[in-house]
């Protein structure tokens, strides 16, 4: 919730990518208490096919109106629809990959996790 808070007080338009289905992407909401601090979201059932295919990115771009985008994610698939998308891409080590895969699918930071993003967010293309 702290990233979420933290981008949202930086980006006009905070939107979520999630290949999961609706009702996984209404709990992680509710769970977080974040519905407010995002803009909107994607699930499985805005597209066809899902990362590492583009879809979800397009998706969520045409949701924020376009404009400038950066992706965080925290899988190789994240990073290779990203980077398919024209999409640049920052990858947390959570998803179980290493820094060099993730660096290899296109992310162009990697961050042990949420807080520490959340902590060096200056450092990105989130700074004010």
């Amino acid at each position: 919730r702290e990233l979420l808070e933290a981008l949202a007080d930086r980006a006009p338009r905070v939107v979520l990518a999630s290949s999961a289905k609706e009702w996984e992407v209404d709990a992680y909401l509710d769970l977080l208490d974040a519905r407010e601090l995002a803009t909107d979201w994607t699930t499985s059932a805005d597209v066809e096919q899902t990362k590492p295919e583009p879809d979800l990115v397009r998706a969520a771009l045409d949701k924020a109106g376009g404009g400038p985008a950066v992706m965080i994610g925290d899988s190789v698939w994240d990073c290779e629809a990203a980077a398919r998308a024209g999409v640049e891409s920052i990858a947390l080590l959570t998803g179980g990959f290493a820094e060099c895969e993730l660096r290899d699918a296109g992310a162009a930071a990697v961050f042990e996790s949420a807080a520490e993003l959340c902590e060096r967010l200056d450092e990105t293309g989130f700074a004010h």
